[in-house]
């Protein structure tokens, strides 16, 4: 058995440069330096006084297969003292008959990166069980005459599977669906199971599922907690891991492809102990099923490029219902309900009414949850009414949309109807606007009137000399000829 021990010069090293004496001990225990095709071949790494909190990838062998990781600790009490070991386990399988390297390596160990080396390592023809085994147990493993020997792991039946999955198959232009990744395990599932990278994960999936023509709202899962289902009348955990709406912008087919998404899972010790790890680190790969969505075009209609798609309804909100003629009042044309908030456009302004406008002010709410995206979009106008009258604001903005659910167009108009009382200020509100175009210079041009015959003779001196140039060109050619 090849052993490595980092010596006192390297930890007094490390205390020279960060000004602290580590009392972290640091191991290696290699396999033997030949085994049968049958057999493992094992690289265990102990740390005396120290938890394992972590740890970095184990090294690949040329011919070898990583079978998994076991996790193991000790503990010794002589004279009083405490020492404690703990260890890792990295297993190997040989893939084939050979002389196999394995190179000088380095493992980061709690925040510490530790160089060991190498062997070669002879696989021969498959062996009978009664072969003496080499040293591969733990140091402490006599501790209450515990045998050296490994466990031996199991692999437990699983319920579990991943999914991606879409509330509607069949959506309109600009209708949202969503889109959900989540793991599933039974209530009754005895497989012990752990995330392996789901961030480094889910980037990767994203990439292959995402619609690129579409609208994504994302719901921003931050934790992966689990939350109680049914499906078909049984409980199940249910992990998402990411959740969002899209809303395709043109018709078509979106194709969700199968995705892999990969697990760890543990492997249970056949014959549990009282001391040491009862379970052995695995990985699964489970894979979704595809999916497809098809997107259907908007019926025809004049604005069937322009009007926003969703369950809408209007939330109107208004200062006073009578104004002085000339003074202005604030009124909030509000648009509430289920679809793509951000896609809302203002309502259209009407022409031909005693009213004016300005340009509104605009704030929105998007919540999302309970697999929608819902809000609210307002609108806030200032508005003016300078003669005298009653002005029905539903004759004055409208906001058409289109409903997925009933398929078809509709139309939200205000209902306030708002009575201007006092003398006509039309007058004065020209003379307040601003006219523009040539009466932004009046102030600024000469006003002194311009000689007119000055711009006859020089018109005629131009024609005069264009006409001389011609009757020259027409010499030079003829000349020529």
């Amino acid at each position: 058995m090849c052993k490595t021990l980092l010596s006192s010069v390297l930890v007094f090293v490390l205390f020279f440069f960060s000004g602290e004496l580590f009392a972290q001990q640091v191991e290696v225990e290699l396999g033997p330096d030949q085994i049968g095709l049958n057999e493992t071949f094992t690289i265990k790494i102990n740390v005396a006084n120290e938890k394992i909190k972590s740890y970095d990838q184990f090294p690949d062998i040329p011919g070898f297969q990583k079978q998994g990781i076991s996790q193991s600790s000790s503990m010794n009490v002589i004279n009083g003292q405490v020492t404690s070991s703990n260890s890792i386990i990295q297993y190997y399988k040989p893939s084939r008959k050979g002389e196999f390297s394995l190179p000088p390596f380095s493992i980061e160990i709690n925040g510490q990166n530790f160089e060991f080396e190498g062997k070669t390592i002879t696989v021969t023809d498959p062996v009978s069980s009664g072969r003496p085994r080499g040293n591969t147990g733990d140091p402490f493993s006599d501790f209450f005459n515990r045998s050296q020997e490994e466990p031996e792991y199991i692999e437990l039946d699983d319920e579990a599977f991943f999914s991606v999955t879409v509330d509607k198959d069949t959506v309109f232009a600009g209708e949202g669906f969503n889109m959900t990744l989540a793991f599933y395990m039974s209530e009754t599932n005895q497989a012990p199971f752990n995330f392996h990278k789901p961030g480094e994960q889910l980037d990767n999936v994203l990439k292959q599922i995402k619609p690129t023509n579409a609208w994504e709202e994302n719901y921003n899962i931050s934790n992966i907690d689990p939350e109680q289902v049914m499906i078909n009348g049984k409980r199940w955990v249910r992990y998402k891991v990411y959740e969002a709406t899209f809303y395709p912008f043109s018709e078509g087919t979106l194709e969700i492809p199968s995705i892999p998404w990969e697990m760890i899972k543990y492997r249970i010790a056949k014959n549990p102990t009282f001391f040491g790890s009862n379970r052995q680190e695995d990985f699964k790969t489970f894979y979704s099923a595809p999916k497809t969505v098809t997107v259907k075009p908007l019926p025809s209609h004049p604005l069937r490029n322009e009007v926003a798609v969703g369950e809408y309804q209007l939330r109107e909100n208004i200062t006073e219902l009578e104004v002085e003629t000339g003074e202005g009042f604030n009124y909030s044309f509000g648009i509430s309900g289920v679809g793509n908030i951000n896609a809302i456009s203002p309502p259209k302004l009407l022409p031909g009414r005693n009213i004016d406008t300005f340009d509104p002010n605009v704030r929105q709410q998007i919540n999302r949850g309970y697999g929608r995206v819902s809000g609210i979009k307002e609108f806030n106008y200032f508005m003016t009414i300078n003669e005298a009258s009653e002005v029905n604001l539903g004759e004055t903005l409208e906001w058409i949309y289109f409903d997925p659910t009933r398929a078809v167009y509709d139309t939200l108009r205000p209902t306030a109807i708002i009575k201007a009382v006092g003398e006509s200020k039309v007058n004065q509100a020209i003379s307040n606007r601003r006219l523009g175009g040539i009466y932004d210079r009046i102030a600024s041009e000469d006003n002194r009137f311009l000689n007119e015959r000055y711009k006859y003779y020089f018109t005629v001196a131009i024609n005069l000399l264009l006409l001389a140039s011609v009757v020259f060109l027409a010499v030079i050619i003829i000349r020529r000829k």
